[in-house]
């Protein structure tokens, strides 16, 4: 997995937050399927030099949200069926995810109608890529 996923230091965007970021734009696009293993925590440290206290916050995010699953003297795997969130945390996320990407497109100078065009491109390439992963 960790050729899928790579952090930019320099980015303002906390560590551990580009790795939760990027395992769910994995699962999101299909590239790790539900019940694939992914890298121990040490292992994935490594591979991307940085400390282990910073992956392991990025997947205990994750298996907060029920995206990872943790399975003892096994390893950490992708959920097999990651759980539907209750609306109002759906919402939350949705909405802060929103504002971020908005952000950008504000500090960029990028018209709305780029913005939005750029999201629906987003979403049409991640289904696509979804779809073609499980067929």
């Amino acid at each position: 997995m960790s050729r899928g996923l790579s952090v930019d230091p320099s980015d303002a965007v906390p560590l551990w937050k580009q790795i939760e970021e990027n395992v769910r734009r994995l699962v999101a696009s299909g590239a790790l399927r539900p019940g694939a293993a992914v890298p121990s925590v040490r292992d994935l440290a490594r591979d991307l030099s940085i400390n282990p206290a910073t992956v392991a916050k990025g997947y205990q995010r994750l298996v907060e949200a029920g995206i990872l699953v943790v399975k003892r003297g096994e390893g950490t795997f992708v959920a097999e069926k990651p759980p539907a969130p209750a609306r109002g945390e759906r919402e939350k996320e949705l909405q802060s995810g929103a504002l971020s990407y908005a952000s950008l497109a504000v500090t960029l100078g990028v018209s709305n109608e780029d913005a939005v065009e750029r999201v629906r491109g987003s979403l049409g390439f991640l289904r696509r890529k979804k779809k073609d992963e499980t067929s």
